[in-house]
């Protein structure tokens, strides 16, 4: 980059991307952590499946809250490739695609949802558990990916210069976070309990801090590009 250029995303992409944003948390929140942490209880597969059939309606009200989570952050994507684009082609470019295996990912994920609820309707209450599960490890792989996207977005926002650096080193860190959990998910690391929690939680602060910014502050409206 030679000194002197200029770039910066229009004020209105960048808030569109923070709301964007902020509705992928949402309803991610809401079906995970809301809905299906409530009506899923490890270990009891009979309790689970009678929560599941007497909230059935709730039930597949979160499987529409993760399809419009990805419709979101398919939007976050795509704006973000643009935004970031003049920052570093490449890497910005390799970020969307790993973003984009992860939304696919999840997509395909979700059907498993709906084959567990036809398999407790048919009382195969432990094939319904095992397709539960699998849910969780195919939402971990899906996570990896959505890690590097996390680390790639906040290197890039931390040589923007158009968005603060601190919001930047967070995500990044948020995507280290969800990285080390989704390994311990699937490698079966057996990190100490509360380790999981927290890094889950400094993946949350990341994202909650770039799509609040996004949408309340906005880049700044032309920043000078200082080289790579």
């Amino acid at each position: 980059m030679a000194v002197g250029d200029t770039i910066g995303p229009a004020p209105w992409r960048a808030r569109t991307a923070g709301a964007a944003y902020l509705i992928t948390i949402v309803m991610g929140l809401f079906a995970e952590a809301f809905v299906r942490g409530g009506l899923i209880t490890p270990g009891s597969p009979a309790v689970t499946a009678s929560n599941i059939l007497a909230q059935e309606p709730l039930y597949r009200l979160a499987v529409g809250a993760d399809l419009v989570m990805l419709v979101a952050y398919l939007v976050v994507t795509l704006l973000f490739l643009d935004m970031f684009r003049p920052v570093n082609r490449s890497l910005s470019e390799l970020a969307a695609l790993f973003s984009l295996i992860g939304i696919a990912v999840l997509a395909a994920n979700s059907t498993i949802l709906l084959a567990a609820l036809t398999l407790l309707h048919g009382g195969a209450i432990s094939l319904a558990s095992m397709a539960l599960k699998a849910h969780g490890q195919g939402y971990a792989v899906a996570i990896v990916f959505f890690a590097v996207y996390g680390l790639l977005i906040g290197w890039l926002i931390v040589r923007c210069g158009f968005l603060p650096r601190a919001v930047g080193v967070l995500m990044a860190a948020g995507g280290l976070g969800y990285a080390v959990g989704s390994a311990d998910s699937i490698l079966a690391l057996h990190l100490p309990a509360p380790t999981p929690d927290l890094l889950s939680l400094v993946g949350f602060l990341g994202e909650a801090a770039l799509s609040l910014w996004l949408l309340a502050v906005g880049p700044r409206a032309r920043i000078t590009k200082t080289g790579i």
